[in-house]
């Protein structure tokens, strides 16, 4: 699980993926601050870390307020830019959902951008399904982006 003590990491990882663009609509680079409210209490949080180094990181957070959606979270998956393709994300995605179903979510959420063949087929090998696709579902730089939806149900939740 994360602590307070990788806020400046996680912030670090997060930026990089924003100036990427390739894993978020986010353009404004994060304080630790905006980091630290992640903290909430509900939602888990993980880290990965190699060598001692914070390389990777995965979050929850509110799915929608009705509380019908309750068991339900959004999630996201940020990896250090020099260690993107050597397997951290597979481990902070495996971490997450252990948390998320210890935690007592029955579904996770989220949705990546079409022409992200990387967290594609992460998510694929980690047991998500893609419902389907938002079609111009937000601007980023001014070009319209396409996201797929992705889901996956934490059965031992769902009774």
């Amino acid at each position: 699980m994360a602590s307070l003590d990788d806020i400046p990491a996680m912030t670090q990882i997060y930026n990089e993926g924003i100036e990427d663009r390739v894993g978020t609509f986010e353009t404004r680079p994060r304080s630790h601050d905006d980091v630290r409210a992640w903290f909430d209490g509900v939602h888990p949080l993980v880290v990965v870390e190699r060598d001692g180094r914070l390389v990777a990181f995965g979050s929850t957070s509110s799915y929608r307020s009705r509380d019908c959606y309750a068991g339900i979270a959004e999630f996201s998956v940020y990896v250090l830019r020099a260690m993107r393709g050597q397997g951290a994300g597979r481990v902070a995605m495996e971490a997450l959902i252990a948390a998320a179903a210890q935690a007592g979510y029955w579904k996770l959420v989220s949705r990546i951008f079409v022409e992200n063949t990387a967290s594609r087929s992460l998510m694929a090998r980690v047991g998500f399904r893609e419902v389907g696709i938002y079609e111009k579902h937000g601007k980023l730089d001014g070009v319209w982006r396409d996201a797929v939806i992705v889901e996956r149900i934490i059965p031992e939740n769902v009774r």
